[in-house]
């Protein structure tokens, strides 16, 4: 009998309409500089974001894909950290918090090395950097050749890594430690609920709320959540920004950002190979990082990663997306591909019968299907899965979620995040990474990436 992760179907055809929609967001979006995650919500540039629309935009102006990657990595730390927001002058400070004004990255941050003569956050997220320049040089090699693009962003991309593998590396075990629920990009995944019980939450007088002018209370974190976010960023700040040899009430390896760190260190050792570099330390750093992973987060119990707690040394029993996101690493063990692929398509996360994957456990105590991160979907994760499951064979599980996922941005005017089992849109519309991957799924002929299954192959679709 053949499974439905294997069953195939019908590549999603082709749609102007939706194309030229997915076209209109991230015109919108752009800033002249780099594009905002969505005028309202997100007035500056996030990190990951940026990565991800990278990828999309490279599909209508390589040269612009290029200047978003640019301007985020030239505001990177002399520690080699990226920061997570990149602040925009001309932006009120009431606009968003955090601010400028509460980060106060360069007084705070100067020991660590933040620039000077910009603003940024002091936190990071999820290192999907490299894989993204990979990708933006790949759509026209030429270009990016006749530009120099891959040799000047080369450097810093090596820095960002080296700091992730070394600085963070809080737990000895191999792999990069997040230090607030910001920094794996999920902020208000379940996976946080019982570190932060730990922490005393900043009175709610000392600080302000932008997020609630432009979201339903309902799908976004709660008051005392927040006040803990402020707190451990605070926190952060307070201590100059400082890694190792700091006591952190909250520390945590998780396994979606060490899986992009793994693909992205994989893209890295393509990157060096293309400008006259050795790749052989990006692909043996990339071996090691993938045994960690195993080692250290694999839940054979579970069929999937979980997060460790630092803290307290063990794995946390919550099970989110993030979990699955080692799908797209490639040389994981079969058996573990396999399990990753049962638990997908199980009561869980139910892959090929609902309309998208959602963020956490369907049946976990914690699931909303409307609140930020613990329950609804989102386009970047289920573009990660169809990668992964792409890259390891899982075709018609790949295909399905391909088509759902064009259908629903569609649908939902490119929202930020959406119920998992009907797809009406969360959170705010017009949103950048939606309609970024939109379009590179759009653009992207799944028949091509099918056509092989050898090792070389499967390392090829993923990266």
């Amino acid at each position: 009998m053949t499974s439905l992760l294997d069953s195939p179907v019908p590549a999603a055809a082709d749609d102007p309409a939706l194309r030229r929609g997915a076209a209109r967001v991230l015109y919108a979006n752009w800033t002249g500089a780099s594009t905002v995650p969505s005028r309202g919500l997100y007035p500056h540039q996030w990190s990951w974001d940026s990565a991800f629309i990278a990828i999309g935009l490279r599909h209508l102006s390589v040269r612009r894909a290029q200047r978003e990657l640019e301007t985020l990595l030239g505001a990177q730390w002399a520690d080699g950290r990226v920061p997570h927001i990149v602040f925009n002058p001309a932006v009120a400070l009431d606009a968003y918090f955090p601010s400028p004004d509460f980060w106060r990255s360069s007084r705070d941050g100067a020991a660590a090395g933040a620039p000077e003569g910009i603003e940024t956050s002091g936190i990071v997220q999820p290192p999907v950097h490299a894989l993204a320049a990979w990708l933006v040089h790949l759509a026209d090699p030429d270009a990016s050749r006749s530009r120099g693009f891959l040799s000047r962003v080369y450097p810093a991309l090596t820095a960002w890594h080296e700091y992730l593998t070394g600085a963070r590396d809080l737990g000895g075990g191999g792999l990069a430690a997040v230090l607030h629920p910001w920094e794996p990009g999920m902020d208000n995944s379940p996976c946080w609920d019982a570190p932060l019980r730990r922490i005393e939450p900043a009175p709610a007088d000392s600080y302000r709320r932008a997020d609630l002018a432009h979201g339903a209370a309902a799908e976004r974190p709660t008051d005392l959540d927040y006040g803990r976010y402020v707190r451990l960023a605070g926190d952060y700040r307070d201590s100059g920004y400082a890694d190792a040899g700091t006591r952190h009430a909250f520390a945590v390896e998780d396994p979606g950002v060490n899986a992009l760190l793994i693909v992205s260190e994989h893209a890295l050792g393509r990157i060096a190979a293309e400008t006259g570099a050795d790749p052989a330390p990006h692909e043996e750093r990339a071996a090691r990082l993938t045994a960690a992973l195993v080692e250290r987060l694999w839940s054979p119990d579970d069929g999937m990663f979980l997060c460790r707690d630092l803290v307290d040394g063990e794995l946390i029993t919550e099970r989110s997306v993030a979990g699955l996101l080692p799908l797209v690493v490639p040389g994981l063990p079969q058996e573990i591909v396999d399990a990753l692929a049962g638990t997908a398509a199980g009561p869980g996360f139910r892959l090929g019968e609902i309309p998208m994957v959602p963020s956490y456990d369907l049946t976990g105590p914690a699931f909303d299907p409307s609140r930020y991160w613990r329950g609804p979907a989102w386009f970047n994760t289920g573009w990660l899965l169809e990668r992964g499951l792409r890259g390891h064979g899982r075709t018609g599980a790949a295909d399905r979620l391909r088509a759902t996922m064009l259908t629903s941005a569609g649908a939902c005017d490119f929202a930020e995040y959406v119920d998992p089992f009907t797809a009406e849109a969360r959170g705010t519309r017009d949103f950048g990474w939606t309609a970024a991957l939109t379009l590179d799924l759009l653009a992207r002929d799944p028949a091509e990436e099918d056509a092989g299954s050898t090792p070389d192959a499967v390392a090829a679709a993923l990266v």
